[in-house]
């Protein structure tokens, strides 16, 4: 029998218990949940909490009871390895449904994570509740657009909105603490001497792993969740412009190359048709080649291959009830289904689809094999979004599972379905999903990541700054490749693109692994990249330093295949630099370029924090710059502030690009921001 205990690693103490701060309380509660379009209203109505203050300990069980003598609420098996702790759930006791741990920490502890994060990348100071969601239109209930977004449907969002949560965090005490469950989850780093996580059903399992370094640590992080396959060259050797035009889009494309872009793929999300709808035009969720609006597409495919040029297209999980594909997946007895035993159609929104149930073996299976392998990579198609993880109502009735804990789990499941379409594919080594939802589980399936539905603006909450922060997160949760929407998406009560922010994007998405436009959801109410002759020329010139630039993305590829993200936040490299680990609006791609995008609009000149330990130049001019300072560059459009390491091995290869880079700007239109709306 014990009073107390302390769990260390390296050390350094993860865990602390006594009878006067108990590490564990359970207890009960009922909560609330409405779902609008993927937007999650949850109230929590707690009935019951018991501090386990007693702990007694038998061979490697930690068994902790609310008093001595009454029979324990919790039963951990406790299993220990190098740098790591890991507690095992052998025992809950009936009834309970809330689990909060509390965790040690210091006043000055920083702690990074919680899955993919769009406003903050270190978490102190702020709760975070960990449900996967849609991110919410503007996600700041202070500014105008979210509070309309709220009003009309609930939508607007808040800091921790996510399409990808995930419970694991990083602290620079040089550890990390993953939790095992798909329960509803919340993070609370408000206090200063304690962490307190909270979940809606016990863990499975609670993981502690501790490191010598930071990059050390999220190698470990990715060898407890898994790898996916790399991606295919071609995804990093050029441009994926995306267009939703029918066949206008292989005219469009063509003007394009014509401008002298680098072009690796042609995204096409709407080849299966569209359907109008007051939100904008709408893809219509049938999963087949729409041939009225694609006439002659197998040919087409074939004809940009011969160019080196992918046909990409669009996925979800979801079924529209007006389709082809409803009835056999409804005769199959793969929907979800409602309280009546019919399959459960959700809203989305002037229209209503089915929820294909990939708990069930049988509709994954089909999923994978009838629509991703059949309909689309036996086409010739070599990509596709894959839409949409984070819809399922908590509601519905699933072949196995309670919805409310499948709910953070179906990214997860979404995933595997689409992993499992290319493993079993010939063509499948050289194709690629993209997706924006997520959770544990997710970096052994997915190749690549997508920032989510960003507003097309510079916004602190939800504009272009919020996917530099995305990428930093996800990567710390051993996600290895991200990029996001160039010129954002959400286009809603007036905000429209400027071309001063479609260049910016465009700036910022050539030193990313993965190039590509969006047409946004009312494509003709805001500018495209081949709208404007200025705006088209910075693209096409960015293109190709992309394309150029694929030397060094294979490298990084190579270095993220051990376990790194591709982009890093600075304190990866230089753990001993205390002002780089405050840096959240930059990034490091690989380990030799520093990329620190213009974020807001009207800037020609930009300050930039150089980390210690290493010197560095400017790409565009030269200048040389030691570490341990910050600078202030001349940042006019088509001179993003990009600085090489002094002594990187490609920097001929840096050089390069300058100098191609320096010629081309003086005919692209780049100087300072001109402010011209799109309309103008």
């Amino acid at each position: 029998m014990t009073s107390s205990l302390a769990l260390a690693l390296r050390g350094r103490t993860v865990l602390v218990h006594s009878e006067q701060r108990p590490a564990f309380a359970v207890g009960r509660g009922a909560e609330e949940v409405a779902m609008n379009r993927g937007n999650f209203r949850i109230r929590d109505h707690v009935q019951s909490r018991t501090g386990l203050a007693h702990l007694s300990v038998a061979g490697d069980e930690l068994r902790f009871a609310a008093a001595a003598g009454e029979a324990p609420a919790l039963v951990w098996g406790l299993e220990t390895g190098p740098d790591s702790l890991r507690l095992t759930l052998r025992h809950a006791a009936p009834g309970i449904n809330r689990v909060w741990l509390t965790l040690p920490a210091e006043p000055n502890e920083r702690v990074r994570g919680g899955g993919e994060q769009f406003s903050y990348l270190d978490l102190r100071g702020r709760r975070f509740p960990l449900w996967t969601s849609e991110p919410g239109v503007g996600r700041d209930p202070s500014s105008e657009i979210t509070r309309a977004a709220d009003r009309e449907a609930g939508a607007g969002g808040d800091y921790w909105t996510t399409t990808y949560p995930q419970p694991t965090f990083l602290s620079d005490r040089l550890h990390a603490v993953h939790v095992e469950t798909t329960a509803y989850a919340a993070f609370d780093f408000t206090a200063a001497d304690r962490h307190v996580i909270e979940t809606w059903a016990a863990p499975e399992a609670i993981h502690f792993l501790a490191a010598p370094d930071h990059a050390g640590l999220v190698r470990r992080l990715s060898d407890l969740f898994g790898r996916a396959p790399g991606l295919p060259a071609w995804a990093m050797e050029g441009a994926i412009v995306g267009l939703k035009d029918g066949t206008r889009s292989f005219e469009r494309l063509e003007r394009i190359l014509e401008a002298g872009a680098a072009v690796s793929g042609l995204w096409c999300e709407d080849w299966a048709g569209v359907r109008e709808t007051s939100f904008g035009t709408r893809l219509f969720w049938d999963w087949r080649w729409s041939e009225r609006r694609y006439p002659r597409l197998p040919e087409r495919i074939a004809d940009l291959a011969r160019r080196n040029i992918r046909f990409l297209a669009y996925a979800n999980p979801y079924l529209a009830v007006d389709g082809t594909l409803y009835p056999e997946a409804r005769a199959g007895g793969f929907f979800a289904r409602d309280a009546s035993g019919g399959p459960y159609n959700v809203d989305f929104g002037e229209f209503q689809a089915g929820v294909v149930d990939f708990t069930n073996e049988d509709a994954a299976s089909w999923f994978a094999e009838r629509i991703l392998g059949r309909e689309m990579l036996d086409l010739g198609i070599a990509g596709w979004m894959a839409d949409f993880g984070e819809y399922l109502p908590t509601d519905t009735h699933l072949a196995r599972g309670e919805a409310m804990l499948a709910h953070n789990a179906w990214p997860t499941l979404w995933a595997g379905v689409n992993a499992r379409a290319l493993a079993a594919h010939p063509r499948g080594r050289e194709a690629m999903f993209f997706m924006r939802a997520g959770y544990t589980g997710i970096q052994r399936f997915c190749p690549l990541l997508w920032g989510g539905d960003q507003c097309v603006d510079f916004s602190r909450h939800d504009g272009l700054r919020t996917t530099i922060t995305a990428a930093l997160s996800a990567g710390l949760v051993g996600n290895r490749f991200h990029h996001s929407d160039i010129g954002g998406y959400t286009s809603l009560y007036g905000l429209v693109r400027t071309p001063e922010l479609l260049r910016r994007w465009t700036e910022l998405a050539a030193f990313t692994p993965v190039m590509r436009t969006h047409e946004g959801n009312r494509p003709r109410q805001n500018l495209q990249i081949d709208a404007d002759p200025a705006v088209l020329a910075a693209f096409a010139r960015f293109s190709r330093l992309h394309r150029d630039l694929a030397p060094y993305l294979r490298e990084v590829a190579r270095q993220a295949a051990t376990g790194l993200p591709a982009q890093r936040p600075l304190f990866l490299h230089f753990p001993q630099d205390p002002e780089a680990a405050a840096i959240e609006d930059a990034f490091l791609l690989g380990a030799d370029l520093l990329v620190a995008p213009v974020h807001a609009a009207g800037r020609d000149r930009w300050e930039v924090y150089l980390p210690a330990g290493a010197d560095w130049q400017h790409l565009w001019s030269g200048a040389r710059h030691r570490g341990g300072q910050r600078v202030v560059v001349a940042a006019p459009l088509g001179q993003p502030p990009v600085f090489s390491r002094l002594g990187s091995p490609h920097a001929a290869l840096f050089g390069s690009l300058a100098a191609a880079g320096v010629a081309a700007a003086s005919g692209d239109g780049a100087g300072a921001p001109s402010g011209r709306s799109a309309a103008g």
